[in-house]
């Protein structure tokens, strides 16, 4: 009944002629003074508006209605006995002399806790046992409870073990207790223990590898979720299935690292652990062009302040050229490549800039009496090859959709490869192409030649040996090769016997004669 004679009173509000006459000229701006008859019947046309915006239901918040999709640490599994794993890592811990578990004792702990035989480390390191050297039930129990809890997938904690405190990503240096404990451990590279020079060598290749396959983002950070999308966890998970470190190809093997260490030791001729443009030209017998060489050097691919300092690169940054150079099929290598052609960075290869290289391949087949292709009908190949999207220029997108990216990149900077592609049937060429997956890429197949070669070459020089070295294991083998490798290129070169002379004896000595 009260709402009844409110709705009539606002009806007679709005009818009122007097009243709609003075809200038009308050509308207009004019300055008056209501009558008190105006004053109540405004009042109430007020509380008539109040009421009915309170009687109107809100609507339904639309987020209500939309599930959550994003998990940066992983989606949330239905059922996860949390209490039932912590009391099985209890009775691991059981085990160990006052409850306490050392790094040895981690194997057990990471099997209890349902992850893979390496994963000892990162929990280990991640629970603090390195500041004790071990690591008690209840610290471990809480720093898994807080896990499980948190992180809902391999990826999400593996990061959460080896990242430092207040990050959500990994960088180079997280890495290295990891490493180093498959050093000490793994039986595939138990002939290294000896050889502790070789250790960082290798853990440097190792780390350099998982950068350059997991880290698509070139940030220098591996994130969560490019952790998912790597094949890097299922590959530690084999290492405690595989005995044979040189299987797993794409991080972890030993023959590769030799490979890649030797390689740049030959160039490295002050053994100063850094090459600069001369020494990087030297490889391959000068195949690659020196305006490409300048490019690499120029920071377009690589970290630190030693490159635009001092003009040298690193080891670690020769591990990546390495493996973009012999593979360009990859994703990381046509990026590497597509980088160092990319002269003023807008993202787009340009006539100009394709020219730009062409014009020293062309110099190189002058030098070798080879008349070169003009580069007008070179440019109606290339894009042919890669059938850019737009017209008059090249993108990152273009090559990695072309399945001969590898042809691309040789023809206009490395004269030997490109010599090679010409030679062969063109039909040959793309049918490789598209056997793509179907056996080793080409990493793979440079590293097992390059490796047979080294081998071969040092079985050679090890007349000492006299036929002794075949009858040995495999292992054994390696420990000899890998102790000729070491007196063959030390880290730090021993005095030569002209050290033990006396100089200014000498020089007298000559005068007299």
């Amino acid at each position: 009944m009260k709402s009844e004679s409110m709705r009539i009173k606002e009806i007679s509000l709005r009818q009122d002629p007097d009243l709609r006459k003075e809200l038009a000229l308050l509308a207009r701006g004019c300055d008056f003074v209501l009558p008190s008859r105006f004053k109540k019947r405004l009042k109430a046309f007020q509380q008539v508006q109040v009421q009915t915006k309170k009687e109107e239901p809100l609507p339904s918040a639309v987020s209500q209605s939309i599930p959550t999709f994003y998990f940066p640490r992983g989606c949330p599994k239905e059922k996860v006995n949390i209490d039932a794993i912590i009391t099985k890592i209890e009775k691991t811990f059981s085990q160990f002399p006052n409850e306490r578990a050392t790094l040895e004792d981690m194997g057990k702990v990471a099997k209890a806790c349902g992850c893979p035989l390496y994963w000892k480390g990162p929990l280990f390191y991640g629970a603090g046992g390195e500041r004790t050297g071990y690591v008690s039930v209840h610290k471990f129990i809480a720093m898994w409870r807080k896990i499980l809890q948190n992180c809902h997938d391999d990826a999400a904690k593996f990061i959460h073990l080896l990242m430092n405190p207040g990050c959500n990503y990994l960088v180079q240096e997280d890495f290295i207790p990891f490493l180093q404990d498959i050093v000490n451990t793994h039986p595939g590279l138990s002939f290294l223990k000896e050889a502790s020079e070789f250790h960082s060598r290798y853990i440097t290749t190792v780390i350099q590898r998982i950068f350059y396959t997991v880290n698509r983002s070139w940030s220098g950070r591996i994130t969560c979720t490019e952790l998912r999308k790597s094949s890097f966890l299922q590959n530690v998970a084999l290492l405690e299935e595989e005995a044979d470190i040189n299987q797993l190809t794409e991080y972890f093997s030993y023959e590769h690292f030799y490979v890649i260490y030797c390689k740049f030791w030959e160039l490295d001729t002050d053994h100063d652990l850094f090459i600069d443009p001369k020494d990087l030209a030297r490889h391959n017998d000068h195949a690659i062009s020196s305006r490409m060489i300048e490019r690499i050097f120029s920071g377009a691919v690589t970290r630190g302040r030693k490159v635009q300092k001092e003009g040298k690169i690193s080891y670690a940054d020769f591990v990546w050229f390495l493996i973009s150079e012999e593979d360009k099929k990859t994703p990381t290598s046509i990026e590497y490549w597509f980088r160092c052609m990319d002269l003023d960075g807008d993202g787009a290869l340009s006539m100009y800039e394709l020219e730009y290289f062409y014009e020293e391949q062309c110099q190189k087949l002058d030098n070798m009496a080879i008349e070169p292709l003009p580069f007008e009908d070179c440019l109606c190949q290339m894009l042919d090859l890669v059938k850019p999207q737009c017209e008059g220029k090249i993108t990152l997108h273009d090559l990695k959709k072309c399945k001969l990216a590898n042809v691309f990149f040789d023809t206009f900077f490395n004269i030997e490869k490109y010599l090679d592609h010409e030679q062969k049937d063109q039909i040959a060429v793309i049918r490789d192409a598209e056997s793509e997956g179907q056996e080793l890429s080409d990493w793979e197949k440079y590293a097992a030649e390059e490796y047979d070669i080294l081998v071969a070459e040092e079985a050679a020089g090890d007349q000492w040996n006299d036929g002794y070295e075949a009858e040995l294991s495999p292992i054994d083998q390696k420990a000899n090769a890998l102790k000729f490798q070491l007196d063959k290129r030390p880290f730090f070169e021993m005095p030569s016997p002209l050290g033990d002379v006396d100089l200014d004896e000498y020089e007298d000595d000559v005068e007299t004669l």
